[in-house]
């Protein structure tokens, strides 16, 4: 058996010009054009290649787009002051602050000073307990993107099991909520899980989101699961020349993909699929600000 394979890119396409298509018509129909607020502090060059490509995808879907730069020395204080002036801009609707932050920057207290209904990223505490009591929360954009594909392969999700590997607060929990949201039997497992092998081996749906390289092999993998994989990890390519890397997610997917039903790949599995989330909360967030219909198929 081979698997289906997942095509992220072209599945964050479609999402992408469903967000493009409603921003148009709440420009035709109520004046209104989301805004998307992105703070970087620093010159990290991952961060600003992402920065980077946020803003631009943010344009060309049709919203504004408001990007604030600032120095690696910029002091926690200045960097509030400017996230209370985004919270209080009727023009903006979503507001994020690119981590990691610089050490003497409080990363916690950054993102819970951000208006929870403004926090497109969905890591402010109250937005953290809205989605864990099943209430209405800004959802953080990985899991909620993982949700969408598995929806979009499975329909209902109702009584599936699920096995979502890793427990960080960023994936694995928000990920596992999410899954409970659409009745599935959900374990959470980790680097303590006693015969975390045979507990894969039971899932419907695997996620995998521990950072560890290629650990989850095909021997893993119930036959006919469906296997996400949010890993992002950088090994040795040899094979490309000396000191060259490679990507790899935390799926073996030459083993996986002989075992499982579908398969996301690594990369163009989940990475494409983030920022087009990040798109879609900030346009559900100036839909909530403006008491306007929530767009549908682009929310938990």
């Amino acid at each position: 058996m081979s698997a289906d394979i997942i095509d992220g890119k072209a599945f964050a396409a479609t999402i992408r010009a469903k967000v493009a298509a409603h921003v148009a018509r709440l420009k035709v129909d109520y004046e209104i054009t989301p805004g998307l607020a992105v703070i970087l502090v620093g010159e990290d060059p991952a961060s600003q290649v992402y920065v980077r490509n946020k803003g631009k995808q943010t344009l060309e879907v049709g919203m504004n787009s408001y990007e604030h730069k600032l120095p690696a020395d910029t002091s926690q204080e200045k960097l509030l002051a400017l996230i209370a002036d985004l919270n209080a801009d009727p023009a903006v609707h979503g507001i994020l602050c690119q981590l990691p932050v610089p050490d003497h920057i409080d990363e916690a207290t950054v993102i819970n000073a951000i208006a929870p209904e403004k926090d497109v990223d969905g890591f402010h505490i109250s937005n953290v307990g809205l989605l864990a009591t099943g209430q209405k929360a800004m959802v953080p954009c990985t899991p909620l993107g993982c949700l969408m594909m598995l929806r979009e392969r499975h329909g209902d999700l109702s009584g599936l099991e699920a096995v979502v590997v890793g427990r960080s607060n960023i994936v694995g929990k928000p990920m596992a909520q999410l899954l409970l949201r659409d009745s599935c039997t959900v374990t959470i497992a980790h680097s303590r899980t006693r015969d975390i092998q045979e507990v894969c081996k039971r899932a419907d749906i695997l996620v995998a989101a521990v950072g560890r390289p290629e650990m989850i092999t095909g021997d893993w993998v119930k036959p006919g699961a469906t296997v996400i994989d949010v890993g992002i990890n950088r090994i040795p390519a040899p094979e490309k020349g000396e000191g060259k890397m490679r990507l790899v997610g935390d799926v073996d997917f030459d083993s996986a993909s002989k075992v499982a039903g579908a398969i996301t790949p690594v990369p163009g599995g989940v990475g494409p699929m983030t920022i087009a989330v990040l798109l879609a909360n900030t346009l559900t967030a100036c839909c909530r600000a403006n008491d306007l219909p929530e767009p549908e198929g682009l929310t938990a």
